[in-house]
């Protein structure tokens, strides 16, 4: 194995500004969503959320945050939630996202949390972090939705979290395309951007709900990760869409 490089760096109120978010984006001019996120994150570092990178202009990083002020609609006392674990490139395969997760593991441990848990499905769907990867270290379903999103947990004291409730119904009165969307992930704004351009193109009537406080975030009839699409009533995806995706729903 080769040797890593090991420089990581979390994110501070102080480093915050001049940090490379290290997402795809790679842009030289401010980028709107990236600042978007910058402010979001800022607000949230003072609650205990962590976002651990490696000091490279690379997209390796966790995000993790404890659940009770994490923007989910999940609910369960004492745990970590993550929201992303990304190694992307060049940098694949080389334990980088081992060591990530051991330190969040760490982390917990050593805070007195009861577990750690994040977003999954029965099937690997793109912007969820990798579940075969939590299960090798001991994540398990907990909790499962109708349409095969399931919650996986690292339990240290047998207790477990759960979707909240409101998320079992996955319907809404609206029937017009709905999105619900925070600042979390860079990719949001330009996405929001596109859809918004779409629609008014194409004549699509459409509802764009900004998720901006953890109250919000945590009654959403959906799960969530940072994103939400609903037509006709029903949820569709977490999944960003672009526009061949959001042409496939709106055929629906």
């Amino acid at each position: 194995m080769e040797n890593l490089n090991t420089d990581f760096v979390n994110l501070t109120t102080e480093n915050l500004v001049n940090e490379h978010l290290c997402c795809i984006i790679r842009s030289k001019k401010p980028h709107q969503g990236v600042e978007a996120k910058r402010q979001w994150l800022s607000d949230r570092l003072n609650e205990g959320h962590v976002f651990r990178k490696l000091n490279a202009k690379a997209t390796v990083f966790i995000e993790y945050a404890p659940l009770e002020t994490a923007w989910v609609p999940i609910i369960g006392d004492n745990y970590y939630y993550v929201y992303c674990l990304w190694v992307s490139g060049s940098y694949k395969g080389k334990g980088y996202g081992k060591a990530l997760m051991e330190y969040c593991l760490a982390d917990a441990k050593e805070k007195g949390k009861s577990g750690i848990c994040m977003l999954g499905a029965k099937k690997q769907k793109s912007f969820l972090s990798d579940q075969s990867f939590a299960k090798g270290f001991g994540f398990q379903v907990v909790d499962t939705t109708d349409n095969g999103y399931e919650l996986l947990a690292l339990s240290f004291d047998g207790t477990t979290p759960k979707f909240a409730q409101n998320v079992k119904a996955q319907e809404i009165e609206s029937k017009d395309l709905t999105i619900y969307y925070d600042m979390q992930c860079p990719f949001v704004y330009q996405s929001i951007e596109m859809i918004k351009q779409y629609c008014e193109t194409n004549d699509v009537p459409v509802s764009l709900i900004q998720v901006d406080t953890l109250q919000k975030a945590k009654e959403l009839p959906c799960v969530f990760n940072n994103w939400g699409v609903f037509y006709k009533g029903n949820f569709e995806t977490v999944n960003l869409l672009d526009v061949a995706y959001l042409k496939r729903i709106l055929k629906k």
